[in-house]
Order: structure tokens, then C-alpha cells, then sequence
């Protein structure tokens, strides 16, 4: 028995057939490509392997004969089999050409591999096939477009132009005559396959973009921007919510783009500037038309309910959408916006109705909720003002909270209200910080956080100017604001002019108590260079100076060069506090009258106690600046992001800090692929499931 063993490992090398005359022929892994044009240039990029899977399952079942539709690229594309269409579901696009590649040859331009079309490489594949077979090679094939290609070998093969006729002179004989590469399969060429998106999606935002149709320094589309963001967002996941996905409580977070732009300039607006526009330096002022004026249009009355309309409808159109195409999708729904979209969102946000259950039983809420406040209330408001002899006449005309933060001087006078107690009333109405439910609010402005009784009733604008805090909606361009179908739960701002607005609409102050209708989380991120950004936090707390949090970097760290300032900067301080302590105690040691020696011990501690005693004070002011502290003493900046702090400030990078204006336009359009950004919308999203960073970062809330 032990020797008819040995004789088993002779199938082995009777395994590959290579010696022989005929080679082994394997067929070849096809992938699924699609075209993307970008300036007239044609570039071929391959489907994450998932969705090549996928498209070349439902190729094999036979399905591209129907009109078979397979969704890719995480549902945001859809490919139609039959026609070999990529197309995009939510925005607007081009359709783009979609092949089953299996031979590539090398371009002339940028060395990129391009495949061949399906029905060529088809006949590459036979030809192939056969060589292998009968191990025949020198195999010549001519393209459709008279391009020779030569099969020399399984490692070389040879893609030659075609020979020029006498009047070709399209090309020179040089480049015809130049061979380029062949390669057979995809795992031959130089390409990067993504492995695909998670499947599972957890949370919704969508973007709003700010003023033209670029969005960043490359003039690229909010799509292309927004495409960058969630890729981004996808490497963070992976990196710091690693735990959560192996135990598969994360998959990922969808970003969708919203575009105002293109229906604001498509109401023909353009043909009427265009009639005014000097001819002088045409290209900046077409740039002007089509950027600046964004911002003018959304002061006007008629273009900003085109945009408020279009933002609030395209955002509940793509909810739908979504929904129906994700009906398992149970997560939920945040907002964000970069520049004037942002703003546009602020003030759509402020316009939002609450549901009623919500107004009694919300005691976050920043609204007063008179529905439930009855007439002893009223009756404990008059007794504060020591006006308890009118309680009778409050009740007998039924004046509840409501009806009495309604009330105008005319009103009380109607009721006999003397003038004296009438003028309590309307001061306690006008200083009083709570908010106000506005639902009678001026047309088009419903539920903003008011003072109650600050300037609503239009009865004193003098009033109204004396208001320790403005309706939030002051100020805001006359339009109907629709209704969103969702509360979003967190509203993301980025390079936000939202401070600004509001301070020259007249609004000085936010009410502390003051938080949106339909939405409680609140941030405002901004990069420090970035001149289109202002503060929330000092229109909240006014009274006191503080900076913005620190972004902390994605890998747990300061930036190098702020760390490096950071401890010049306590060593300087460190420096001139010991310099001035030195001198302080050499000047006192000249103008000290000299002591006898038998008091010296009885003296010696208290100078050394007057000493410390006259240091103290002055070594107090020498303290480093706020900005360079390591912990932020936990300010209440109110109820606007649930009582969480609202700025948040990146950190530049080490080349930006050179000089502030050279990169000023940079640090307003960085927000589409800065790490720390997307790494902050992630954390604060997912956290709201109660999920958490696999570490948390310094310096982060």
C-alpha cells in the first residue's frame, strides 16, 4: 500500500498544457466602463467593481435585450442596458456612453488605456482565442477605421495607425508610424477600481449652493463639488467610524446636490441684462451677470420666491424621489448650504411652520406657547406688575397669554386701561425676552423667534427700535416661503454670510431662547481666510468675548505651524513675565531705604510676600490670547444649536498662512474636500444615532 502512493503526483504537471504545440486558452474577465467628457475631452472610467458585477450579472441573464435598467454608483445613475446609457437620476445630465470593455490600447494624449468598442473587441477575443489555441501568432486584424492591429505574442501586442493617403494631412507620417499598446483584459492596464458604497444609507443631507454655477477654483458644478464632499466622506468613514462598520451599525451618509441657479437665469433675466450690459471688458462683466448679481436677485422680491421656490421644491421633489427608490431608507433628513445657500436656507428655516403638538409639548422650544398659557397667567403677569385690580377686566374680555401678547395700545385703551398701568403693560410686552409665536406676523414671515411684542403689530417703530432683541425675520425680502415635507435634524452652514445678513436687516440680537421651528442642530463652519463668513455666537452673547471652536484636524492634531505658534507664543509671554518680574525687583532693590541688619529676617518674608502680591496683577493680563488656550470654558450661547456651540473655525494650512488675502477666495471655496469639515458633518450626524468617533479627537466637543 505504501508504495502505490508515490505513483499520485504525476496529474500535476500533466496540468498545464504550455509546452505543447496548443496553449491553454482561458476567457477573458470582462469590465464595465462609462464615458465622461469633460471640455470636449473624453475619458473612460471604470464602474466600482460591485456595480461591474452587477451590470455584467444582468448582461449574462440576457436582460440587456429588454430594456433592463440596473441602478449604480449608489443609485445616483442608472444604466440602460439595451441602449448602453448611463444616466443620471436627480440632476440634470448628459447621458453618457457605457461599454462592456476587454481590450484597451494605450492614447496618444495622456497614456490613458481606452477600450476598444464591444463588437471590436470581439473579434480581438476570437482572433486571441484561436492563437492560443494553435499557438499561431503574427496575427494581423484591421480595425473598422483602417487601424491595424498586430498580435505578436501574449505579452505584446500592437496597435498601428493607418497608412496616410497622399492627401491625408490630418496627421504626420511620424504619428502614424508610432505603435501603441495593446492589453487584454483590465487587470493589464493601469487603472484604479473602486470597490463600490456601502449599501446600507444611514442619513440624507442635501446641498445647496451659493451664488453662480462654480462652486469651487476649478469653475466646477455643485455636482462635481458635491461628488467630491461624499467621497471624502466615504475615506472618513472608513478611517474613524472603522468599529461601527465592522459591527455594521454604519454604512454611509448621502449627499445630494441642489441647483438653483440654472432655473433662476432660464427666466430669460439673462436677454434683459444682456440689452444693458456695456460691451467694454465683456468677460468680467458677463462673470458679474452670472455670479455678483445672485446675490441681488435674492434681495429682490420677484427672483427671490423663484429661488425660495425652487430650492424648497427641489429639495422635496429629491426626498420623494429618494424615498421611492430607498424604501427601506428609515434614517434621517439634514440641510446644508455653502455661501448665499446657506442664507437661503437660514431664512427658509425660520419660515417653517411646527406642528401644534409639538408647540405644547417642546419645552426647547423658543416660541411662547400660548395655547397652553390660560388667563392665570394673565393674572400672574398683572400681579408681577402690581396691577391685580385689573385682573377682572383681563378675564371678562377672556384674555389668555396669547391674546395678551397680541394686545396694542389701542386694545388696552378699548378696555378702560388707564394710561399709567397701560404704559407697564406695554413696556413688560416690549422688554420681555421670551419669543413670540408670530403666526400674525407680517405676510410671508410665519413663526420667527420673536421678543414678544418687539415692533409686530407695526403700532411704534420707535418701539420696536428700543427691543432689546428683532424678530429674526426682520428684514427678510417679502415672499410666500414654502413649506419643506421633512424637519431636517441638523442645518450645516459653510462660509456663511448668515451674521452679516442679518445685521443689516436690522437684527443686533438673537433671543437666546430662540431656536428654528422644524430644526434643532445649528453649525456654522467657516475657514479663518474665508471673507465671505461672519459669526453667529457674538449675535447670541454679546457681552462677552470668545473665540470660535477649533476644527480639530481629522488625524487628531493640531496643524504643525499652529502648535509651533502656539508655543512661541506662551514662551514670549513666559519671557516678558520673568523680564518685567527682574526689573520690578532690581528697581525696588535701588529705591529701598537700607534696612538694619537685626530686622532682617522679619522683613525678608514680607518682601517676598509683597513681592508676590504686586506680581500677581500684572502677570494676570500677560495671559495668552483665548485663540492659543487648550480648553474653551463652556460658554451658553442659547438654544439655536440645542445649547451646543454654533462656530466652528478650521485650521489653516501651513502655506495659507503667509498671506491671508493671497489665499482669501481659496479658504471660501475649500469646504468640498477639507477632511475636517466632512469629518465634523459625520461625527455630529451620526452621533444623533448615538453613535460615536472609534477615538475621540482633541479639542472637539
Amino acid at each position: 500500500m505504501a508504495a502505490q502512493e508515490p505513483p499520485r503526483p504525476p496529474p500535476a504537471p500533466a496540468e498545464p498544457p504550455e509546452p505543447e504545440p496548443g496553449g491553454r486558452y482561458e476567457a477573458v474577465v470582462p469590465h464595465w466602463f462609462y464615458c465622461k467628457v469633460t471640455d470636449t475631452r473624453e475619458r473612460w472610467v471604470p464602474f466600482s467593481a460591485q456595480d461591474s458585477e452587477r451590470l455584467e450579472e444582468a448582461h449574462g441573464a440576457g436582460k440587456d435585450r429588454d430594456d433592463v435598467v440596473v441602478p449604480t454608483s449608489g443609485g445616483r445613475y442608472d444604466v440602460h442596458l439595451r441602449t448602453r446609457q448611463r444616466v443620471a437620476v436627480y440632476w440634470e445630465e448628459e447621458a453618457s456612453e457605457v461599454r462592456r470593455c476587454t481590450w484597451f490600447y494605450k492614447g496618444d494624449k495622456d497614456n490613458k488605456f481606452i477600450p476598444y468598442s464591444e463588437s471590436f473587441s470581439k473579434e480581438l477575443e476570437e482572433a486571441y482565442m484561436v492563437a492560443v489555441t494553435l499557438d499561431e501568432w503574427k496575427k494581423k486584424l484591421e480595425s473598422p477605421n483602417r487601424e491595424v492591429i498586430i498580435l505578436h505574442n501574449p505579452k505584446l501586442m500592437v496597435h498601428y495607425h493607418p497608412v496616410a493617403s497622399s492627401d491625408d494631412w490630418v496627421s504626420t507620417p511620424t504619428e502614424q508610424g508610432r505603435p501603441r499598446t495593446v492589453k487584454r483584459g483590465v487587470e493589464n492596464i493601469a487603472v484604479e477600481i473602486p470597490s463600490g458604497e456601502p449599501l446600507q444609507i444611514d442619513h440624507l443631507v442635501f446641498v445647496v449652493h451659493g451664488i453662480g454655477p462654480a462652486c469651487d477654483i476649478r469653475f466646477r458644478s455643485i455636482v462635481q463639488c458635491v461628488n467630491d464632499f461624499r467621497n471624502v466622506s466615504l475615506s472618513m468613514l472608513q478611517a474613524h467610524f472603522k468599529k461601527a462598520q465592522e459591527q455594521q451599525q454604519v454604512g454611509r451618509v448621502e449627499f445630494l446636490p441642489v441647483n438653483w441657479h440654472s432655473s433662476l437665469h432660464s427666466t430669460g433675466v439673462d436677454v434683459d441684462l444682456e440689452r444693458i450690459t456695456l460691451p467694454s471688458i465683456n468677460r468680467l462683466r458677463h462673470f458679474i451677470n452670472d455670479t455678483i448679481l445672485d446675490v441681488f436677485f435674492y434681495n429682490s422680491s420677484t427672483y427671490c420666491q423663484t429661488i425660495v421656490d425652487t430650492v424648497a421644491s427641489e429639495m422635496n421633489r429629491l426626498h420623494q424621489l429618494f424615498l421611492q427608490r430607498n424604501p427601506q431608507f428609515k434614517g434621517g433628513v439634514s440641510i446644508a448650504g455653502h455661501s448665499l445657500g446657506s442664507l437661503i436656507l437660514f431664512d427658509l428655516l425660520t419660515n417653517q411652520k411646527a406642528d401644534p403638538e409639538e408647540d405644547k409639548h417642546c419645552a426647547q422650544g423658543s416660541r411662547t406657547t400660548s395655547s397652553t398659557g390660560g388667563i392665570e397667567e394673565v393674572k400672574e403677569i398683572l400681579r408681577k406688575l402690581e396691577l391685580s385690580e385689573y385682573c377682572d377686566v383681563f378675564e371678562k374680555e377672556k384674555m389668555d397669554r396669547q391674546a395678551l401678547f397680541l394686545c396694542t395700545e389701542t386694545n388696552l385703551k378699548e378696555m378702560g386701561i388707564p394710561l399709567g398701568p397701560r404704559m407697564k403693560i406695554l413696556h413688560y410686552l416690549s422688554s420681555k425676552t421670551e419669543m413670540k409665536d408670530q403666526s400674525s406676523a407680517a405676510p410671508g414671515h410665519s413663526k420667527r423667534g420673536a421678543e414678544a411684542g418687539g415692533s409686530q403689530h407695526g403700532d411704534s417703530t420707535e418701539d420696536g427700535r428700543n427691543c432689546q432683541y428683532r424678530d429674526i425675520g426682520l428684514g427678510q425680502v417679502s415672499a410666500n416661503y414654502p413649506q419643506l415635507n421633512y424637519k431636517p435634524t441638523i442645518f450645516f452652514a459653510f462660509g456663511s454670510p448668515i451674521g452679516m445678513f442679518l445685521t443689516v436687516r436690522g437684527v443686533k440680537r438673537i433671543d437666546p431662547n430662540y431656536s428654528l421651528p422644524t430644526c434643532k442642530g445649528f453649525f456654522n463652519i467657516f475657514h479663518p481666510f474665508d471673507p465671505v463668513a461672519y459669526r453667529i455666537e457674538p449675535m447670541i452673547v454679546p457681552d462677552l468675548e470668545f473665540e470660535p471652536m477649533l476644527l480639530p484636524h481629522h488625524k487628531g492634531r493640531k496643524r504643525m505651524h499652529l502648535e509651533l505658534k502656539e508655543g512661541l507664543t506662551r514662551m514670549s509671554v513666559d519671557l516678558k513675565n520673568n523680564l518685567l518680574g527682574s526689573l520690578r525687583v532690581a528697581w525696588q532693590s535701588f529705591t529701598r531705604a537700607p534696612v538694619p541688619a537685626l530686622e532682617a529676617g522679619s522683613t525678608e518674608a514680607e518682601a517676598e510676600a509683597e513681592a508676590g502680591t504686586e506680581k500677581q496683577p500684572d502677570t494676570k493680563p500677560e495671559e495668552p490670547p483665548t485663540a492659543v488656550k487648550e480648553e474653551t470654558p463652556l460658554i451658553n450661547v442659547g438654544r439655536l444649536n440645542g445649547g451646543n456651540r454654533i462656530d466652528y473655525v478650521l485650521q489653516e494650512k501651513p502655506i495659507e498662512s503667509f498671506n491671508e488675502y493671497l489665499f482669501a477666495l481659496q479658504g471660501h471655496l475649500c469646504y468640498w474636500e477639507s477632511e475636517d469639515t466632512v469629518l465634523l458633518v459625520l461625527k455630529e450626524i451620526y452621533q444623533t444615532q448615538g453613535i460615536t468617533l472609534d477615538q475621540p479627537l482633541p479639542g472637539s466637543q
